[in-house]
């Protein structure tokens, strides 16, 4: 075997974004150069000689979407020979999840436009993206239940049914209502703010909670069992 290499190594970014009104959302680029021009896909590109994996996946970031993300966790390597049409690259993927409401969008160099896509109706995409999301959404799946990620994602006052929607929409299925309820008062993570949630239309307002912060803090370091 010759011990010659001619493979390029890139970064690709799985950014989930969740509101309560629009669910799960992954972001995503229109490519405005081959292969795969005018499709979408992820933000992402080739590791300069010079960075370090993290430094890529954030200026490739800020380069094709215009947003800066303080911490992104690496997910996977995807190396299969012709994933790519061009050469063989192997793409070192990150994930993290955000509140799309705190980012303005901006399409920049190879990325001809950039939205907010539900999970639940992606269009086509390019190269072996939407194999990369799978993994990035059940990763999240997996993790949600023993690290209260994405709580920050919500209002600093909140309903519970809010804190039950976040759970439906990154588990993408129904879930018990009284045992979720019940474990997660198990957690003590929540206080019970007194108010009432308002309401446009009819219907019983909701008591209103926030985050015991030292208690989520120690939950985020600890880790949770969180079976539901």
């Amino acid at each position: 075997m010759s011990g010659v290499q001619h493979i390029r190594v890139s970064v690709d970014a799985v950014v989930f974004g969740y509101t309560s009104k629009e669910g799960l959302s992954v972001l995503l680029i229109q490519r405005k150069i081959a292969p795969f021009k005018g499709m979408w896909a992820l933000p992402g590109g080739l590791v300069g000689d010079h960075e370090s994996l993290e430094q890529a996946v954030e200026r490739e970031l800020k380069e094709e979407t215009g947003i800066s993300i303080n911490y992104l966790e690496q997910l996977y390597s995807f190396g299969q020979p012709d994933r790519d049409p061009r050469n063989r690259v192997i793409s070192i993927t990150y994930y993290g999840l955000v509140k799309p409401d705190a980012f303005e969008l901006q399409a920049n160099t190879d990325a001809a436009d950039v939205a907010w896509s539900n999970i639940r109706s992606l269009p086509p995409l390019a190269f072996d993206h939407q194999q990369i999301i799978q993994v990035a959404h059940e990763r999240l799946k997996s993790k949600i239940l023993y690290e209260p990620i994405g709580f920050e994602l919500l209002d600093e006052k909140f309903a519970f049914s809010e804190l039950e929607k976040l759970y439906m929409a990154v588990l993408d299925r129904p879930i018990d209502r009284r045992n979720f309820k019940k474990k997660i008062s198990k957690l003590d993570l929540l206080e019970n703010t007194r108010e009432k949630q308002a309401l446009a239309g009819a219907g019983r307002p909701g008591e209103l909670y926030r985050f015991n912060k030292a208690k989520y803090a120690e939950a985020k370091h600890k880790g949770i069992n969180f079976e539901i």
